[in-house]
């Protein structure tokens, strides 16, 4: 049997948030046999000493996993800097990965749909990415799982087969991408995803979950989603580093496992059009905000 994949979180200082996470990881089917490695960052300065401080306190006494390891950052690597990093490390040495932030609350089945998945599909070049996270579409129609184009990072698995062609380059994205190929990256011009690109090269932002699509998205991958969330993000409160407050994004966790994993390795066509539907109903007057979200970092 392959082992469980690791489980890696990132905090800052967002004490509360941290508590819900680990409160509802605690109440996984298979927390008790995974290991957790937990990357806390360093404060921005002086002002978030304390609040850090609060955080490495409580994680430092966290149980109920097979173990337990904390890398409590020196300095302030800030989100993107902190998980590109920790990811690359974790499936350089483990191959395969877990990915949670301080502010997602899991379904007790989210562990072993991950893990599930990531076996399922760990000799599929082309399946790169297992979503958690699945926007709240009408889904009675709906296969339990399903693939899509694009890549929600609120509670995510992937690869090392896969992570290795990670690129955070927009000059280059720029320079590679059509305005067909624009259209397409944005859901067929549903959702202005490209925009957080364009941020990025100006460096408006300082995001790493456009590039991890973008990177998928250039290789013609896939990205595996469940009918019904795993992950309700709490964090829409106007307290993340790229937050803002909303709750179009808010889902209804699921409360049994998943048995059906999707054999046809394409993207599913009704799937595609009730997400873009999902899009093309939120205001145009909170795109501008939720734009800088989707977990990037």
């Amino acid at each position: 049997m392959t082992a469980l994949a690791p489980i890696a979180l990132f905090v800052y200082n967002r004490l509360w948030h941290t508590r819900q996470t680990i409160e509802a990881l605690q109440k996984n089917e298979l927390a008790i046999e995974s290991n957790l490695i937990i990357f806390s960052d360093a404060p921005k300065s002086d002002a978030y000493k304390d609040a850090v401080d609060a955080v490495r306190l409580y994680i430092r006494q966290i149980a109920g996993f097979r173990s337990v390891t904390i890398v409590e950052r020196e300095e302030n690597f800030g989100l993107a800097r902190s998980i590109i990093e920790g990811v690359t490390f974790i499936t350089n040495k483990y191959d395969r990965i877990i990915v949670l932030e301080d502010d997602l609350v899991t379904s007790p089945y989210f562990l072993m749909f991950m893990n599930d998945a990531l076996n399922a599909y760990q000799d599929d070049e082309k399946v790169m990415h297992i979503s958690g996270y699945m926007f709240p579409i009408e889904g009675s129609a709906l296969p339990e799982t399903f693939f899509l184009r694009t890549a929600s990072c609120w509670g995510w698995a992937t690869w090392q087969r896969a992570w290795k062609y990670f690129d955070k380059n927009p000059e280059k994205l720029s320079n590679e991408f059509t305005d067909e190929k624009i259209s397409r990256f944005n859901m067929d011009g549903t959702y202005n995803f490209w925009s957080q690109v364009e941020q990025n090269k100006q460096r408006a932002l300082n995001t790493w979950a456009i590039f991890w699509y973008a990177s998928i998205f250039q290789l013609n991958g896939l990205c595996l989603h469940p009918k019904i969330s795993m992950i309700n993000n709490i964090g829409h409160d106007a307290t993340g580093e790229h937050c803002a407050e909303n709750n179009d994004f808010s889902s209804i966790l699921a409360i049994e496992p998943v048995s059906y994993f999707e054999k046809n390795i394409d993207e599913h066509v009704l799937a595609l059009a009730k997400t873009k539907k999902f899009f093309q109903a939120i205001k145009p007057s909170l795109l501008s905000r939720i734009v800088r979200r989707l977990k990037a970092g």
